[in-house]
């Protein structure tokens, strides 16, 4: 059993000790930190915290749990039970409320669930205010609320609705266009949330024909959760069989997607942002941003268009700070997350998916064709395990000093840059491993790239 404790939140495995994983007491332990932060830190006067879940198994227990320490902690709750990640950090921005939590392990499998914690701005706490948390938590400085100061609990299933209708309103989304366009479109929702929202989005959008697969939000995962093509191989062989013109993947929590060709093969997820920024860019110039271990691809289109483009940390709030620094009009990261200011600063596959229809239909091409617009780029995504013994910041010294005639970039593990290439290597918040993205011209070249790293690196463990 595991838990992890990071940038990402509080993620675990359900089941065993009260220390080894995401157990009943290690739940209210974390929310009665974050309840005590949020009151020592919010500028918000209508003291609700808003809750939505993916659909996990554990979902329900996590659920009862949080909610009643919430209201034990004197807070109101807005319950909106099964909604996505971006529809749960709106909802907080909708209802001005002190902050939220999301309780989903993302693209973890199912034994995963974890705690995401929001601000009042419907964003990820950072990596000093999630500092504090853990130490209340470890410290147990907190304190719950007199019989007559506890919280209630408000349920609300309206913000489903409420989500799709602020996508179809942005600007740069155009429903006339899209519903012109005729499109068939096919979905695999990995048996989440993504199952409730995305038919009820793209109808709403125009969309003529919908295919789905792995729509029901029962939890029990139909494939690997993470949409990485060695997942997708269904929905792939039913493009060509149903004549789709797209196909969309999305994680349980709905924050990354994944875009399938009309074909069948993959337009590829470090591809998502870069397809919806040249679209942006294209009516709204202005900078972008993505994290260290995305395509160069998106530096490429941004700069064809005369606007600068700049690297993050990995971790989305690492992309968001550097978004509001740099007054980015559109940014995100390479696993198919999309970041669009204009909507909100968070990760949404929702509004991914409507830009790119409205993209799509504009440029009156297939998707095969717009993905060969792009600059062609290849991401070898390996991983190291990791044991006790290993002294992963040793080894990234080691690393950065092997490769110190090259541009290195160590703002987040090591990044370094050759003329036609790039491999970064980094310890992951969410498992116990290093994770190493390489990026070329071919993936052959990208995963020796990558496969050198390794080799170096297991050279320097114990």
């Amino acid at each position: 059993m595991t838990l992890i404790k990071s940038i990402s939140g509080i993620r675990g495995t359900i089941g065993g000790a009260p220390e080894d994983g995401l157990s009943p007491l290690a739940i209210v332990k974390f929310v009665s930190a974050y309840a005590t932060f949020i009151r020592k830190h919010t500028q918000s006067v209508t003291n609700k915290i808003v809750v939505g879940r993916d659909a996990r198994i554990s979902g329900p227990m996590v659920k009862q749990i949080v909610l009643g320490t919430l209201t034990g902690m004197g807070f109101d709750v807005v319950d909106l039970d099964m909604a996505t990640t971006p529809t749960t950090e709106f909802a907080v921005i909708q209802e001005k409320a002190c902050g939220g939590i999301i309780l989903t392990a993302s693209h973890n499998p199912k034994q995963w669930n974890a705690l995401k914690l929001l601000n009042e701005r419907g964003e990820f706490l950072n990596a000093e205010e999630g500092a504090e948390v853990l130490r209340l938590a470890e410290a147990e400085e907190f304190s719950y609320a007199p019989v007559d100061g506890l919280g209630k609990v408000t349920p609300d299933n309206t913000y489903k609705q409420k989500h799709i209708e602020s996508v179809l309103a942005l600007d740069l989304v155009d429903v006339n266009a899209i519903k012109s366009a005729g499109f068939r479109v096919a979905i695999d929702c990995v048996n989440s949330v993504g199952g409730i929202v995305l038919p009820d989005l793209l109808y709403a959008l125009g969309v003529k024909e919908i295919f789905k697969l792995h729509c029901a939000p029962h939890g029990n995962f139909s494939h690997n959760p993470e949409p990485l093509p060695e997942h997708l191989t269904e929905i792939s062989a039913l493009m060509p069989q149903a004549k789709a013109d797209v196909g969309f993947v999305v994680d349980p929590d709905v924050d990354r997607l994944a875009i399938i060709c009309e074909n069948g093969a993959m337009f590829g997820e470090e591809y998502t942002l870069v397809a919806v920024s040249d679209y942006v860019l294209s009516n709204t110039p202005g900078n972008t941003v993505s994290n260290l271990s995305s395509s160069r691809a998106l530096r490429d289109v941004t700069r064809s268009y005369g606007c600068e483009y700049n690297a993050a940390a990995v971790g989305e709030v690492n992309v968001v700070t550097k978004m509001k620094e740099t007054n980015a009009v559109i940014g995100g990261e390479g696993n198919g997350g999309v970041i669009y200011p204009a909507s909100h600063y968070g990760r949404d596959a929702l509004v991914g998916i409507a830009l790119f229809l409205t993209h799509l239909a504009k440029k009156k091409m297939k998707v095969s064709e717009l993905r060969a617009t792009y600059p062609p780029y290849f991401i070898s995504k390996q991983k190291v395990e990791l044991t006790p013994e290993i002294d992963v910041d040793g080894i990234l010294l080691k690393v950065k000093s092997q490769f110190a005639q090259y541009d290195i970039t160590d703002i987040d593990g090591v990044k370094i840059d050759f003329p036609d290439k790039w491999v970064h290597l980094r310890k992951s918040n969410t498992e116990p491993i290093i994770r190493i993205y390489s990026e070329a011209h071919t993936m052959e070249e990208a995963e020796e790239l990558g496969g050198q790293l390794i080799r170096i690196i297991k050279d320097m463990c114990p």
